[in-house]
């Protein structure tokens, strides 16, 4: 159907989306270069004194009790900013974004196997929707300034704008993308990283990797790669989800529960007897793209540790800590099946989180922004048919379709 709005009122739409992506994307960049620098010096010093991992129970005792007193409206996270999204209503509190920011640091810096994306997401989304109530933003605008809020968060959080729009328009529900969003989107995502980085934010940069030779052998190959990569996505979202059913069943207290995880991560920690799965975990993707004696088990170890700390309430994203999975998972996959380590490995990489948030565009997008335009087909090959196999799965319980 032909658009017979006026010009002008078109040019004033245009407009109206990009001033909105543009304070999106400074909100977004400003608060990921503090986080990312917060967070770089909560890392550097647990390295550099290890033995603070045995503080964890204490850490998450506290954290629990801050989040028990003040953070009641904030917990679900990553859910309430869908819910807001999806269904509007209340403004997300704006506490939302300094708890999430100092809890993700805490746990970090006492070895809680977390990510980032989450915190910049909801940090991003939380900002924005303070400056659409204070604006008094009609409905839909606020929906299009939440949205690239996210954008904005998550492209500034890893430097990878371009999957951070599409991840923003996608995280909502699957297979629906809010296309009236997508220029906010967009922007926020560019300004955000463009800010981010100019302010002094440095992202980890992998070597592109070689374009795959397709040989008629690896078919049933890449078959098994989606089998195996549906297949523990499943794992990480049942276990978490499992987890964190059964603390709340068998320890209601929030400071108790987060208390008796941090003594399991502290004993998978000396168990193993290794600090590898701690915090990001990110060396695990360089190593991973060349090394061929990576325990072929090491995906297992990070999707335990992070499945624990996540589960009991400590705070953080899944994000890093699947591309970990997913990119030892890729290692272990093709050593087993003879398939090119360095592809393998990067799309494995995007693909256990495209499955676990169901999100696959978003992802085979960032793929070829991390590794190389050429990942990107086979990656969402890969990404969609793993998908298709593990149903409404997701590792974000507000996540649905409409």
């Amino acid at each position: 159907m032909a658009d017979h709005t006026p010009l002008a009122a078109r040019v004033s739409r245009l407009g109206s989306w990009l001033a909105l992506g543009l304070v999106a994307g400074a909100l977004a960049g400003g608060a990921s270069f503090l986080f990312l620098a917060m967070l770089e010096r909560a890392t550097a010093y647990r390295l550099a004194h290890e033995t603070i991992v045995f503080a964890l129970p204490l850490a998450g005792l506290a954290m629990g009790f801050a989040y028990e007193r003040f953070g009641a409206t904030v917990k679900a996270g990553a859910s309430l900013v869908i819910d807001r999204l999806a269904e509007g209503g209340p403004e997300l509190p704006l506490r939302m974004a300094p708890m999430v920011l100092f809890g993700t640091v805490v746990t970090h810096l006492f070895g809680g196997s977390a990510g980032r994306e989450g915190t910049a997401v909801q940090m991003g989304a939380s900002l924005a929707d303070f400056v659409a109530h204070r604006l008094r933003l009609t409905a839909p605008r606020r929906h299009e300034l939440l949205v690239a809020g996210v954008a904005g968060g998550f492209g500034s959080v890893f430097g990878t704008p371009l999957a951070g729009a599409v991840f923003a328009l996608e995280f909502v529900r699957a297979r629906h993308l809010a296309l009236h969003a997508a220029v906010p989107a967009v922007v926020a995502a560019i300004a955000g990283d463009l800010l981010a980085q100019r302010l002094g934010v440095t992202h980890v940069h992998y070597t592109h990797v070689p374009e795959l030779t397709w040989e008629p052998s690896h078919a049933v190959r890449w078959l098994a790669v989606v089998v195996a990569v549906a297949a523990v996505a499943m794992l990480f979202v049942d276990l978490t989800h499992a987890v964190k059913k059964r603390a709340e069943a068998l320890l209601p207290s929030l400071p108790l529960r987060m208390f008796v995880g941090g003594v399991v991560v502290v004993a998978l920690w000396r168990l193993f007897g290794t600090g590898t799965y701690l915090g990001l975990s990110d060396g695990l993707v360089a190593r991973a793209l060349v090394a061929r004696d990576l325990p072929p088990f090491a995906f297992a170890l990070k999707l335990v540790f992070t499945a624990v700390t996540l589960g009991v309430g400590f705070v953080g994203g899944e994000v890093t800590p699947l591309f970990v999975v997913g990119a030892t998972l890729g290692n272990t996959l093709a050593r087993v099946l003879g398939l090119p380590l360095e592809i393998t490995v990067a799309v494995c990489f995007a693909s256990v989180f495209s499955v676990a948030a169901r999100t696959p565009l978003a992802l085979a997008v960032m793929a070829g922004e991390v590794f190389g335009v050429h990942v990107l087909p086979v990656a969402f090959f890969v990404n969609v048919a793993a998908g298709a196999l593990t149903g409404s799965r997701t590792i974000y319980p507000s996540q649905r379709e409409r």
